[in-house]
């Protein structure tokens, strides 16, 4: 059984950070709720308490009994963890007279204790604390302080317990890779075997299992997940494994020939479905954004549904879902957890009577592309932009229309495919434009015009969680803006987003 860290989560936004870096080791880890805990067996190695926004000093700050892990794995608290662990062994923590946010340098660092070993002195690390811990008990050894944080880092005598105030995950901490490899594979012993290899041959072998002869319905969107997903079935199952694929009017023009073109070559058995009028038709009227969402997600059931029922004997559903959809869908404040709907279908409705088959619920979007690679999945499909699950309806603000949708497209084609023509589009996370609601007077050639105006959006993100609007060339964005205008009957006006998230999101709906 696959070795394994496990990661338990006070609420920090760093969280999924520490995860992704300890990933990057080779090292599989897991992130739970704090008060949910998961099943601690052989296959554990070590385990990280992760920061958070409250103090150990509220009435209400999260708590754990921690001799569950003390003595019986290697355990190491970050920041809020460090100082749960020094305030519950009978240490000081008050807050801090100046909040300390922000880099620090190491002025001390015992150089002789295996966690600190080859980070220097002077390196730099990032700090982002309300509390301080003043005073450690008496079993505790400070290993490494900062000029205005005595208590930078500790080490639990005759236990392989390690706590540091500052943030070893984010590329701010220098040496932060280095610290956590120290704590993760030379105090835990992880092996570092955990790769996109073997996870395929643990997934398929697995799915052979779970699925044996059964028949699998799974709705393809053209993008990464749910295509390295699919393959990732077709291999355990092949020609058992129904691929659907839905036109509903929204994807992006020539979107839904190229993804059939694309699906030929490898080997799956999909069916493509035209459905645009019912999805307009289901749309008409509608303006706010939750109802557009709902009347996409119910018209897409419906469709995926009398398609599915052409198949015989179907008992599952194989989904997309990547590891993100499942932590941001746990509560860490909650005494339950709280699993939302899963964005690829909106909801699985009862009647359908499906189970679910969700084969990369414990990769982050990074690691699907890394799987796909190695599945030889075409780059075309690997390297493609996020797209939203209700696509143009939620790029298009107010009411949907045929002609609106025909508009849109136009304008991001043009602007899409500049980007790949001028070499621009891999450096970009996601980029796309929205249609909106407004009209601005115009001039073309000797009229005047009162037409659309529409935004331009490039963002560049890891996972979506976080994103800041890209820095196109002016001379391109000149060039898009002059060939949309000219070339797009109904738009006069072309505008960029300047916004980051947050507090803006990515999307406008």
């Amino acid at each position: 059984m696959t070795e394994k860290i496990i990661i338990l989560d006070f609420g920090s936004q760093y969280t999924q950070l520490i995860a992704r870096r300890v990933r990057e080791l080779n090292v599989y880890c897991e992130i739970h709720p704090f008060n949910h805990l998961p099943e601690l067996d052989d296959t554990v190695k070590g385990v990280i308490l992760s920061g958070g926004p409250c103090s150990v000093l509220d009435k209400e700050a999260p708590d754990l009994d921690l001799d569950i892990f003390r003595g019986k794995w290697p355990l190491l608290g970050i920041c809020y963890g460090a100082q749960l662990l020094a305030h519950k062994s009978g240490g000081k923590v008050l807050p801090s007279e100046i909040r300390e946010y922000g880099r620090a340098r190491l002025e001390k660092v015992d150089h002789h204790n295996p966690l600190l070993k080859e980070i220097e002195i002077d390196t730099q690390v990032w700090m982002s604390h309300g509390d301080t811990i003043q005073e450690v008990p008496d079993n505790f050894e400070v290993i490494s302080s900062t000029e205005s944080v005595n208590v930078a880092a500790y080490k639990v005598e005759d236990e392989h317990t390690y706590g540091i105030q500052f943030h070893p995950e984010v590329t701010h901490t220098v040496h932060g890779k280095e610290l956590l490899r120290n704590f993760v594979v030379h105090i835990s012993g992880c092996s570092q075997d955990w790769t996109p290899d073997i996870f395929i041959e643990e997934t398929v072998a697995g799915l052979k299992k779970q699925l044996g002869d059964d028949q699998v319905v799974m709705g393809l969107s053209g993008g990464v997940d749910s295509s390295v997903a699919a393959m990732l079935i077709h291999r355990a199952i092949g020609e058992n494994l129904h691929c659907i694929f839905v036109d509903n009017g929204l994807l992006r023009k020539y979107e839904f020939e190229d993804v059939l073109k694309g699906y030929e070559g490898m080997g799956l058995n999909v069916t493509g479905v035209d459905a645009k009028d019912k999805f307009y038709k289901a749309l008409e009227g509608l303006k706010d954004p939750e109802d557009k969402r709902k009347a996409i997600g119910r018209t897409f059931i419906e469709i995926f549904d009398e398609e599915a029922h052409k198949i015989t004997n179907v008992k599952w559903l194989g989904q997309g879902t990547i590891y993100p959809d499942v932590i941001e869908s746990v509560s860490v404040n909650g005494p339950s957890a709280t699993i939302k709907s899963h964005h690829n279908v909106g909801g699985l409705p009862d009647f359908m009577k499906l189970k679910v088959v969700e084969p990369l619920n414990t990769l982050f979007k990074d690691e699907v592309r890394l799987v796909g690679k190695n599945l030889e999945i075409d780059n075309k499909i690997l390297g493609r932009h996020p797209f939203p699950g209700p696509g143009l309806g939620i790029r298009i603000l107010g009411d949907i229309t045929p002609e609106k949708v025909r508009i849109l497209q136009e304008v991001d084609h043009i602007f899409i495919r500049g980007l790949k023509e001028k070499g621009l589009y891999d450096d970009i996370w996601q980029a796309g434009a929205m249609l909106l609601p407004v009209q601005s007077v115009g001039v073309m050639g000797d009229e005047r015009t009162y037409e659309s105006v529409v935004s331009l959006r490039a963002v560049n993100s890891v996972d979506g969680m976080t994103a800041d609007w890209h820095h196109l060339p002016y001379e391109f964005l000149a060039d898009v803006s002059n060939k949309i205008i000219n070339s797009v009957k109904g738009v006069n006006r072309v505008v960029y987003d300047i916004s980051s998230k947050p507090p803006a999101t990515i999307e406008w709906e």
